[in-house]
This record gives C-alpha cells, sequence and structure tokens, in this order.
C-alpha cells in the first residue's frame, strides 16, 4: 500500500496516482491550480482510491454551494462501495455531518480524528475551513495547536499549519504571535496564499491600512495570478484598506478590475463583491447597475437552505438591484423551514434578523434597522466568516443610528469603533457626524 507525502496510508491508490494525489494537496494547501482535476486524474489512473474521492467530496463540502454539495453526496454514494481503511471512514463519517448541515459535528469528528491522525492534513485544513465557516474563532487557533508538536519542518505541509495557525491566532485578536506566524509561513512557502491573508487580516483589524496596501502590492505576483483562488478574496482586503482611506476611486477601480471583471460564480467571491458593493453604498456612494450583475449571479446559490451567510449577503445584492421579493424569499425560507439542522438554526436565529436589519437599513428604516442589528452583531460569528467580514454588521448599524438622529447610540458605537482603529478615517467621520446629529445620504435607492 502507498503512502502520501506525510506518511498516511492510501487504501487503492498505484504510485502514479498517489503523486497526481500530493500535487491536489499541495493546490488546496496553497489554494492554487486546480485540485479537482487532479483528483479525477487519480481516479482515472486508479478508480478505487478512496483519498482521492474523499478529498474531492471535502473541496466540494466546503464550497458552501448547492450544485457542489450535491455532487459531495454522490462522491461519498461511490466511497461506501470502496473497502476503506478507519482513517479513511472517519474522514467518510465528518462528511456525512457536514454535508447534513451540521457543521459543529463535523468539526468535532475531524477534531477527534486528527487526535488520532495527526499528520493528516486534508482533514487538518478541512476542519480549519469548518472552523471558519462556522465562525469558531478558538478551534480555527487551537486545531492546529493541538497536532503542530507532532509535526518537523522535515514534514511536507508542515508550513502549511503556520499559516493556518497565524490566522487562528489574528481572529482571537494575538496579533503579534498572528503576524509572526504568518510571516514564517511565507519564509517556507511564499505562494501560501493562507498565510498571506492571515497577514492581510491583522493589518485590517488593527487599521494599519498603509501597511496593509504596502503588503499586497509587494507580494501581489505570489496571490494575484490566474491559477490563485483567493485573488478576489486579496484584491477584496486591499480595497478595504483603500476604503479606509477614503480613497473610493481605487476602490471602484478594484471592483470593476479584478474583484468582478470575470463575472466569478464562485460563492466566496460574491460574497466579497456584495460586501464591498454595500460598504460604499454605506459610504454614500451609489454602486449603479453593478448590484443587478451581481443579484443575478446569486440566483443560482441563494437558496435559503444551504449557508445562512452566503445568502445574508445574496440579500446585500438583491437590495441593491431593487428585488424586494427575493429578499422575502430567502426571510421566509428560514423561518418557515421545519428543518432540524444546524444551519437552519443560523438561519432562523442569525441570517433573519440581519436580513430584516440590513432591508430596513437600505429602506430607510433606521430605527428597526438598528433594533435589529445591535442585537444581531454579537451572534453573528456563530454561523460564519472573519471579524473583517462581520465588521459590516456595526458598521451597518453605526450609520442607522447616524442617519436615523439616534445620537447618543451613534456617539456610543463610534467610540467603541475608535477604541479599536483609532486612526481610520471612517471611525473619526462616524463620532463627528454622531456629535453633530448629521446625517449623510439620507436619499431612498
Amino acid at each position: 500500500m502507498t503512502s502520501d507525502a506525510q506518511g498516511n496510508a492510501l487504501s487503492g491508490a498505484t504510485v502514479e496516482a498517489t503523486e497526481l494525489f500530493d500535487q491536489a494537496v499541495e493546490a488546496f494547501n496553497i489554494y492554487r491550480g486546480d485540485p479537482v482535476g487532479l483528483l479525477d486524474q487519480a481516479v482515472e489512473a486508479a478508480p478505487e482510491f478512496a483519498m482521492a474521492h474523499i478529498l474531492k467530496a471535502h473541496l466540494l463540502g466546503v464550497a458552501t454551494e448547492p450544485e457542489a454539495a450535491r455532487e459531495a453526496k454522490a462522491i461519498l454514494g461511490k466511497v461506501r462501495m470502496l473497502r476503506l481503511s478507519e482513517r479513511e471512514a472517519s474522514h467518510v463519517a465528518a462528511l456525512d455531518l457536514l454535508l447534513a448541515r451540521q457543521w459543529t459535528a463535523a468539526a468535532e469528528a475531524l477534531d477527534r480524528h486528527n487526535a488520532d491522525y495527526p499528520h493528516d492534513i486534508v482533514a487538518l485544513q478541512s476542519g480549519h475551513l469548518t472552523d471558519f465557516f462556522r465562525g469558531n474563532a478558538r478551534s480555527l487557533r487551537d486545531r492546529i495547536a493541538r497536532v503542530l508538536p507532532k509535526w518537523s519542518a522535515d514534514i511536507p505541509g508542515c508550513s502549511i499549519l503556520l499559516g493556518m495557525r497565524a490566522f487562528g491566532l489574528e481572529e482571537n485578536g494575538d496579533y503579534a504571535q498572528a503576524e509572526d506566524a504568518g510571516r514564517r509561513a511565507l519564509d517556507l512557502q511564499p505562494l501560501d496564499c493562507w498565510a498571506h491573508h492571515a497577514v492581510a487580516h491583522v493589518m485590517e483589524m488593527q487599521g494599519r491600512a498603509e501597511d496593509g496596501i504596502g503588503w499586497m502590492i509587494a507580494r501581489e505576483p505570489h496571490w494575484s495570478g490566474d491559477d490563485n483562488f483567493f485573488k478576489v478574496h486579496n484584491w477584496w482586503h486591499r480595497a478595504l484598506y483603500h476604503l479606509d482611506l477614503g480613497q473610493v476611486d481605487e476602490v471602484f477601480a478594484l471592483y470593476d478590475g479584478p474583484i468582478r471583471q470575470d463575472r466569478s460564480t464562485v460563492a466566496v467571491d460574491m460574497i466579497d463583491a456584495s460586501a464591498l458593493l454595500w460598504r460604499l453604498h454605506l459610504s454614500g456612494h451609489d454602486a449603479g447597475d453593478r448590484w443587478n450583475e451581481l443579484a443575478a449571479t446569486w440566483d443560482s446559490h441563494a437558496d435559503g437552505r444551504l449557508y445562512p451567510f452566503n445568502d445574508w449577503h445574496a440579500v446585500m445584492a438583491y437590495l441593491g438591484a431593487g428585488r424586494d421579493g427575493d429578499v422575502d424569499r430567502i426571510i421566509g425560507a428560514y423561518r418557515e423551514s421545519a428543518d432540524i439542522s444546524e444551519v437552519a438554526d443560523w438561519g432562523k436565529r442569525t441570517a433573519v434578523p440581519l436580513v430584516e436589519g440590513f432591508a430596513a437599513f437600505w429602506r430607510g428604516d433606521y430605527q428597526t434597522a438598528a433594533d435589529r442589528l445591535h442585537g444581531a452583531r454579537f451572534i453573528a460569528n456563530s454561523f460564519g466568516g472573519s471579524h473583517a467580514q462581520r465588521d459590516i454588521i456595526d458598521w451597518t448599524l453605526c450609520e442607522a443610528a447616524v442617519r436615523g438622529g439616534l445620537t447618543r447610540l451613534a456617539e456610543a458605537l463610534a467610540n467603541e469603533r475608535l477604541a479599536l482603529k483609532p486612526h481610520s478615517l471612517v471611525n473619526r467621520a462616524f463620532l463627528t457626524r454622531a456629535g453633530a446629529g448629521a446625517s449623510l445620504g439620507q436619499q431612498q435607492v
């Protein structure tokens, strides 16, 4: 029996298929190339190669896209017909939970899995992404800490663990250690997009916009290639830095250029597009017809069932495009669902108040927006995203308080934001406008 690059035995593999699998794992690790294509080649070379099928199911399962989830379920149906080792069967059990929309149970299953198989980098990375998509900051950090002592520099992929650890540290507010870990990971593997983005998150959370732009420009050749799955998200991070500096022309240029020029139908890219247009709207800038294109692209994903974080971002586009019926469709789907999965609970408890709050804001009902968002912001990390992504909730809440003349609330929220990012022009403007009782952009859109 052959083994992967980390020494894990592979059922049903040949030497040729194992080489293709290791290439696919590395592509997954650094978010470059075509891991699915490599896995398809591995399966063609060795049809009963269990981990090639399993890794493809992981990739599709964490895509948070309805069609990908259906394909992952079909793959698992085939995998069950194969002879599996205990490790491979453990993967399948975790994937079953994930595809049943029980994200926390899946994450915990992968956690137990890696206690037994600490060098299983596929389970580690899939588990890390599962932690991200369910918004569990502690597990983002500690999942890697639990196995890192079992690794050494001579094991392929060790630097990838440092990059994941860096992001987990950042999400727990340990910015100095996070930046150090991210930079060390990149010294070892300059193409590690996750490590690069972990450092970008540090600079975003610390309000280091100029440093962030410099970081993105200096390393652009490493993260902006056509074969880079993370390129749109990293362009989004650069756009946030420009927005924080009030450089709106740069933001629109990035949106119309590398962020949206290819009209990506990948959910994570569409999330970035929705979130950036919404931030521009909050800043008083008209996004025009951009909303219509994005809303139409969301139609194949926003089902009010699979992943509420995506549907909430789809709603931003639907509001911008004037498609109120689709906003109501999303709200109704989660309110009326008889589903008992964890995702359904996220939809009822978290997505519904967020969607209602954002809809109220768009329609100029700032009191209702403030009422819905003030409480929702404290539970929003229960259903995914990073602190930087979820900041759009607090920004919208603060803007609602300012525009609605809720002066005391606006001042309190502005002070809260300034305590975290005292040099932010956006946050300074909040406090100035709140104190003056000013109201920016009262127009209805």
